[in-house]
């Protein structure tokens, strides 16, 4: 077959290629020469470009390289995000543009334009639902966890769909039951091509770290039927998108319970910004902001206590550099996690090394996930958080403080407003004091 990456496509580019140089030899006239010459740069141009896509397992088809170009790697429906959009909309999506029978049996694939209030950034991201988002009986009031997928650069979102496959591949999975359901969100994490943010907040730039971690589960939780932030959501990359799950994940464990590292690094770099294109840091030269965007500094730092999401790391053996920073990550891990996953596999960093490492890291995120949900759902938990919830509105209606641990996430000594509370001024006994002149203390006051 004559596939982007076939033996044959290389045979007939290189023929036509010296069809056209020879014909440019032979020709007598000038006009035919310079004919000959620029169509001789069409197939040299396209066997470079396939050597390349061959190199990096980028497109293993057609269809995937015309869906990639034309931007119709998902369905081209774009639903607005502001305000109450995605709920209508999908409403009206289901009602009108999706066959439910397919959706149950494949799931479904949006395409959403995200404002976030707070960072003020909108960006493209892409929504797998599986097809048991659509099923009647037990998942038809289950809120699925959600794994947010971050790509590398240069990069677009939609590479986890036409290049990895990640919705196929966890729908397969699922299907012979090594991972559990939960909704795929796929975000621009640099705001276009040419552009690296490395899901950081830019000084006096864009606002990437907010946006990912903030803006964009606030909405996703709040429009569709999923997990809050927090024990039910996941967090992986590639690459780029590697360092941007670790240093997302350390930098809000309370929003991200799980990571996943593919051939990650984990020391920031410059930014890539556009319009000039130049190289600048994150931080504005600030040395405190970038030592707290550095997972290594960060493991080393972070307070006894403070939630650290479980992690997996991955990595292609023949690429030292990546191994020895996985390698390196994994053990100052160690220090909080005594289990640290870390799969290495035969590759390099590309594309077909992070196709075969994907896998094993959606059964163990999704599998973690589905755990966490199974616990915090059970009866038991259920029980505690409605007696919780009982303490406190008594302890309201009292006009008390709530006895139980935890309550309010107040500190000792401090009122709902923060502030410490006044303690009382116990009274002392007066100690009577001997006349001046007396043996003893001698008196500090006149006596009257």
């Amino acid at each position: 077959m004559l596939g982007p990456q076939s033996t044959m496509l290389f045979v007939l580019l290189v023929v036509a290629f010296g069809a056209l140089l020879w014909w440019m030899l032979v020709a007598k006239h000038i006009a035919v020469r310079i004919l000959a010459a620029l169509l001789a740069f069409i197939p040299a141009m396209t066997f470079g470009i396939a050597v390349v896509n061959k190199y990096y397992d980028y497109y293993q088809s057609w269809n995937a390289a015309i869906a990639d170009i034309t931007n119709q790697g998902a369905p081209a429906t774009t639903i607005s995000a502001t305000g109450n959009g995605l709920t209508t909309g999908f409403s009206a999506l289901t009602a009108h543009h999706i066959d439910i029978g397919i959706a149950r049996q494949y799931g479904l694939t949006l395409r959403l334009n995200v404002h976030g209030p707070t960072s003020n950034i909108t960006r493209l991201v892409y929504v797998f639902l599986p097809p048991q988002y659509f099923w009647t009986g037990y998942y038809q009031n289950y809120r699925f966890p959600v794994v947010e997928l971050l790509h590398g650069f240069p990069g677009q979102p939609q590479d986890w769909i036409t290049v990895l496959g990640v919705n196929q591949m966890l729908d397969s999975l699922i299907t012979t039951r090594q991972a559990k359901p939960a909704v795929l969100v796929i975000p621009d994490a640099n705001g276009g091509r040419g552009i690296s943010l490395q899901c950081l907040n830019q000084a006096g730039g864009p606002q990437d770290d907010t946006y990912l971690a903030k803006d964009l589960p606030a909405f996703i939780s709040r429009e569709l039927r999923v997990q809050p932030p927090g024990l039910g959501w996941g967090v992986a990359g590639y690459s780029e998108g590697g360092f941007c799950a670790a240093n997302l994940g350390l930098q809000h464990g309370r929003k991200f319970s799980y990571a996943g590292v593919l051939s990650g690094y984990f020391q920031p770099a410059k930014n890539q910004l556009l319009n000039p294109p130049r190289q600048v840091s994150p931080f504005g030269g600030d040395r405190r902001l970038a030592r707290l965007s550095n997972p290594l500094d960060l493991l080393r730092s972070l307070p006894i206590g403070q939630p650290v999401p479980k992690f997996w790391l991955g990595a292609g053996l023949q690429n030292t550099r990546d191994v020895r920073a996985a390698q390196t990550f994994g053990q100052l891990l160690q220090i909080r996690q005594p289990a640290v996953t870390l799969k290495l596999v035969a590759g390099t960093h590309t594309m077909p090394t992070w196709r075969k490492l994907l896998p094993s890291m959606l059964e163990w995120m999704t599998r973690g996930l589905a755990h966490q949900v199974a616990i915090y759902n059970s009866p038991a938990a259920r029980a505690r958080r409605a007696a919780i919830a009982a303490a406190a509105a008594k302890a309201k209606l009292l006009g008390e403080r709530p006895s139980y641990p935890g309550a309010g996430h107040q500190r000792p000594g401090q009122q709902p407003s923060g502030r410490p509370r006044s303690r009382p001024q116990r009274s002392r006994p007066q100690r009577s004091r001997p006349p001046a002149g007396t043996a003893g203390r001698p008196a500090r006051h006149k006596l009257a």
